[in-house]
């Protein structure tokens, strides 16, 4: 009975969760058809963004906003992974005991701090420290790649640091037996056994910083513009849509779903080839 119940709920749940899939990209798709159908595949290559209010028509294109979605999590994970690598493997293997637990909650704390509350630390705080140092306004691409690293950071060193706890201290003392040092027992025993994990980690920390808005409303500098260097203001597709879907209207607010469907795809094909590609390693 009991057995019967868990695996009955089990299947209800793998199966809902196909199906919301499915009906996220059906209802991105079906509203996307009229902006599909007016500019095709040459939405990605466009780099004009121009509603005409005469005849609810225009020129709407997507190449701007998911160049600097791609940029801004390029710099977020970049600056994240080390980052969130160190803090796992110092508070595992490093750290005493007395301050494993501190900073553990410190760190789990910051995944709990609302993003809007990033973004506007990052711009009256942080954006005028880059441009001091860095140069630029202090408004732009560096700024929200950043802000961004520091939001992912939490997600990816708890999940790498319960993985890497999970190795036996057999395995570990094995090795230091045989003379390895912390360093080749952290990198040839620790960093091998808790791999799926780490890859888990990056995974879920990407698709968090590929949809993340409101923070990066606040630093990325909300212009249609093609960056010239990392300081320079830009916009992402959350950004463009978390702006501008309001007061859309026809064919602006259908280019606004098919950019959501290509965010959909490029976050879903990213996920699923570096997920399958490294399942597949590690068989």
């Amino acid at each position: 009975m009991g057995a019967n119940l868990f695996r009955n709920l089990s299947f209800f749940s793998a199966t809902l969760s196909f199906f919301l899939l499915v009906g996220i990209f059906a209802v991105l798709f079906t509203y996307a058809q009229q902006s599909m159908q007016e500019f095709g595949f040459d939405f990605l290559l466009t780099e004009e963004w121009e509603a005409d209010e005469d005849d609810e028509g225009g020129i709407f294109g997507g190449y701007i906003p998911i160049i600097g979605t791609l940029l801004s999590t390029l710099i977020a994970m970049t600056i994240a992974t080390p980052l969130a690598m160190g803090i796992a493997i110092f508070l595992t293997e490093i750290a005493h005991d007395k301050i494993v637990k501190p900073f553990s909650i410190a760190i789990e704390l910051l995944a709990a701090i609302p993003s809007i509350i990033y973004g506007m630390w990052g711009l009256f705080y942080f954006a005028p420290i880059v441009q001091l140092t860095i140069g630029g306004n202090g408004v732009g691409l560096l700024t929200a790649g950043i802000v961004l690293a520091i939001m992912v950071i939490p997600y990816m060193a708890a999940i790498t640091r319960d993985s890497m706890n999970t190795t036996p201290d057999v395995l570990k003392e094995s090795a230091y037996a045989m003379g390895a040092t912390k360093f080749e027992v952290i990198k040839d025993v620790v960093m091998p056994y808790s791999k799926g994990g780490i890859i888990g980690s990056i995974i879920l920390s990407l698709g968090r910083a590929l949809g993340e808005t409101m923070a990066v409303a606040f630093l990325i500098g909300s212009i249609m513009s093609i960056p010239k260097s990392i300081t320079d203001p830009t916009t992402s597709i959350p950004v463009l849509l978390a702006n501008n879907f309001a007061e859309a209207q026809d064919l602006e607010i259908s280019s606004m779903y098919y950019l959501a469907l290509i965010l959909f795809v490029v976050s879903f094909a990213i996920i699923s080839v570096a997920k399958f590609y490294f399942l597949g390693r590690n068989k």
